[in-house]
Parts: C-alpha cells; sequence; structure tokens
C-alpha cells in the first residue's frame, strides 16, 4: 500500500506580516481616538477642577453656573447632540472665539467619526485572524500604544507650557486660540492646568488600553509573552 504523506505543521504565523502592522496601526489608532472620546465625556474632571483650580473666584460666577458653560461647550463638540451653533450662558464671544472653537469641534468630530470606523475595522480584522490563531496584531498594538504615552508624556511633562503651544502649533493655522478674557471671557474658566488633566487621562486610558490588549494577547496566546 501507498505510503500517505504526512501533513507537516502549520508554520506559525509571522508577527510582522503587513497585515499585522496594518491592523497594529488602525488598533493604535483606535485606542487612541478611544482615550479622547471617552476624556471629552468624562465631564467629572472638569467639575472637580471648578474648586480644585478655585474657577468660581478667577471668574466671578457659581459653580453651578460654571458647569452650565462647560456642558454647552461639551454637547456643541458631540456629534450625537446635533448642536450647530455654540452658546454660552454666561460668556460674550468675539468672532475670533467663535472660529477657533468651530476648529476644535471639526478637530473632535473628526476624532469621533475615526473612533467609530478604526474601532469597527479593528474588530472585523481580528476576527477574521481568530481561525488562523494569528494575534501578533494584538503584540504589536500593545506596543505602539505603549509607545505613544510614554514619548508623549515625557515630552509633556519636561515642559508642559512649550508642548501646549507646539500642539496648538500643528492643529491651528491661526492664533486665535490665544484668547483676550477681556472679548472672550470664557478662557477664565478654561485654565492651562484643566488641560494638562485631560492630557494626562487621555495618556492613562492609553496606557490602560496598551496594557489590556497586551494581557489579551497573553490569553490568546498560551505559552506566549506579550512583550
Amino acid at each position: 500500500m501507498p505510503k500517505r504523506r504526512e501533513k507537516k505543521p502549520a508554520k506559525p504565523a509571522r508577527t510582522f506580516s503587513l497585515s499585522n502592522l496594518v491592523l497594529a496601526f488602525l488598533g493604535t489608532l483606535f485606542l487612541v481616538c478611544a482615550a479622547v472620546v471617552l476624556v471629552l465625556h468624562l465631564r467629572t474632571i472638569y467639575y472637580f477642577d471648578i474648586e480644585f483650580l478655585s474657577l468660581e473666584e478667577t471668574s466671578g460666577l457659581s459653580a453651578e453656573e460654571i458647569r452650565e458653560n462647560y456642558d454647552a461647550l461639551i454637547d456643541y463638540n458631540l456629534i450625537y447632540q446635533g448642536v450647530e451653533e455654540l452658546e454660552l450662558p454666561s460668556f460674550p464671544m468675539s468672532r475670533e472665539g467663535e472660529i477657533h472653537f468651530e476648529e476644535v469641534k471639526r478637530i473632535f468630530t473628526a476624532i469621533q467619526y475615526l473612533f467609530l470606523v478604526t474601532g469597527i475595522l479593528t474588530v472585523f480584522g481580528l476576527l477574521r485572524k481568530i481561525p488562523r490563531r494569528d494575534f501578533g496584531s494584538l503584540k504589536l498594538m500593545s506596543l505602539l500604544s505603549l509607545l505613544f504615552p510614554v514619548v508623549l508624556g515625557v515630552v509633556a511633562a519636561l515642559d508642559w507650557e512649550q508642548f501646549f503651544v507646539r500642539f496648538h502649533h500643528v492643529f491651528f493655522s491661526n492664533d486665535y486660540w490665544v484668547f483676550n478674557p477681556i472679548t472672550d471671557p470664557v478662557i477664565r474658566i478654561l485654565p492651562d492646568a484643566f488641560f494638562a488633566h485631560c492630557a494626562a487621562a487621555v495618556l492613562f486610558f492609553i496606557l490602560l488600553g496598551s496594557l489590556l490588549t497586551g494581557a489579551l494577547y497573553r490569553l490568546l496566546s498560551p505559552g506566549r509573552r506579550a512583550f
């Protein structure tokens, strides 16, 4: 009788394959957008800062009024709220101030849509890899998303003010973000320290996403190290 040919064991999937690299990039982008969207919704950060940063004293408004204006600003930036025009209950705005908030809204809108698109593509890509037990993209995603908060966190911690200025130069083509407290008094309830707290929260959630992705890789790939 003719001998049966023994099947060769399948080669393990390569971690640094093109599909894994693309999927890891999409997944990392999803984690970054998810962190930004989460912090955008996490109004408790600002509510805490009202007292922590003494915003009642600097603005002359009550805590309730400050929250009302902040809520109006956040609702304006959420895609599902459908707010087309920003109206701050307690503050007038210059035309430059209006333009800046419109530009901010466009950025947050893009991030929210990017969050949805990259989330769908990442989940779809991972599901396609399950039959082949190819989870290298999770390992790469964990490494990439770990690198992001570490690098930005160090840069921001070394000189927050310079980081804050450079951030605005990258994302805005004008200086309308430099508010005059007389024409745009809303800046009195939006101190730099609050944005530093938001940036720290975003980096924390990206780091958390990196750790969870690494843990998922270990769970799905027994005997392999996450890093």
